[in-house]
């Protein structure tokens, strides 16, 4: 058994790499093999967003606060608010965050492929998040 402590996790800003305005990220539970499960409590404060993005095994994305929208590519962009529970197949491609008048948390559970969660694409521009 191993219990992190609250108040005892990395907390770190999401990189401006893949993400867009303030982000900060609670690394949760990165399991050790051969378990692959990882997640992380994300903020997004109003405007912040991913990049594009996919996960080789998919994503759940739990909404805990605010109000957030997500979207998936060639898709309609989402209203999603706390409760909601969005999962992202894997290898489609997809963003999330806040609206811009709201902050939004979700936790963020995705599995590991040969030591990878994720593969980072191009920014969210301004016209595709809107407003």
């Amino acid at each position: 058994m191993d219990i992190k402590r609250a108040g005892t996790r990395q907390t770190d800003p999401g990189s401006a790499d893949y993400f867009t305005g303030a982000v900060r990220i609670e690394r949760l539970l990165q399991a050790p093999p051969p378990a692959r499960v990882a997640a992380a409590s994300v903020t997004f404060q109003p405007g912040a967003r991913t990049a594009w993005h996919t996960h080789p095994l998919g994503q759940t994305l739990i909404v805990t606060y605010g109000k957030g929208w997500a979207q998936r590519e060639g898709g309609p962009k989402e209203e999603i608010r706390p409760g909601d529970v969005v999962w992202f197949p894997p290898g489609e491609k997809h963003w999330h965050g806040a609206t811009t008048d709201s902050a939004m948390t979700h936790l963020a559970v995705q599995e590991t492929l040969d030591g990878k969660a994720v593969d980072w694409l191009e920014q969210v521009s301004d016209a595709d998040y809107g407003g």
